[in-house]
């Protein structure tokens, strides 16, 4: 039986296209049946169901390719895992061109050197993300969600509400939101109609 290469890649949101990854991976040989891509699922999230099938399909003597260890992983524990965890089973982790040897010291040093930086390029997104957003919070532009109801269409809910008329699945579809929606607004209500002890 021939060795054969699986390819694998993800994007971290549904709008990024895997179109040059995917290409990037027939570029090195892997066939249009054998890659295997997850959309929409962050590098730090393990539980990635492509990554899973594109595990469970390499036997040993095959080779796991993907165009970059970003795209396997982005967190040191998680690349030392998945790594190993392949070399276990002898099956090869083929990263852009170069081919990673868990058996060779300087190999094993580079593959935990890009594995840090990915790591570390995802710390420094979520810093950058922080602070973007207590800036903008701090110049008013970060208000949060905007409220499914409206001050009046609220005060309409509330009124209703008050007739008792109406169920609380009645209004939630009179008012397109969902139940726990009109729950909330019911409490928000109560709670401020209390007096101040």
């Amino acid at each position: 039986m021939t060795a054969a290469l699986i390819g694998y890649a993800r994007c971290s949101t549904v709008a990024q296209d895997l179109e040059a990854n995917r290409q990037i991976l027939l570029d090195l040989g892997v066939s249009t049946d054998q890659i295997y891509l997850d959309r929409g699922y962050s590098g730090t999230n393990r539980a990635r169901p492509a990554l899973d099938q594109a595990v469970a399909a390499v036997r040993p003597g095959d080779t796991l390719v993907v165009p970059k260890l970003d795209r396997l992983a982005r967190s040191v524990p998680d690349a030392r895992q998945i790594a190993d965890s392949l070399a276990a089973r002898r099956v090869r982790l083929q990263l852009g061109t170069m081919i990673y040897d868990p058996t060779d010291p300087m190999g094993k040093t580079f593959f935990n050197i890009l594995a840090t930086f990915a790591e570390f390029e995802v710390d420094l997104l979520r810093l950058r993300t922080r602070e973007g957003m207590a800036v903008a919070k701090a110049k008013g532009k970060l208000k949060g969600r905007v409220p499914k109801l409206s001050p009046t269409r609220q005060a309409h809910l509330l009124k209703l509400h008050a007739a008792g008329e109406h169920t609380i699945a009645e209004l939630a579809e009179l008012f397109e939101v969902s139940r726990p929606t009109v729950y909330r607004a019911l409490d928000r209500a109560a709670a401020s109609a209390e007096p101040a002890a």
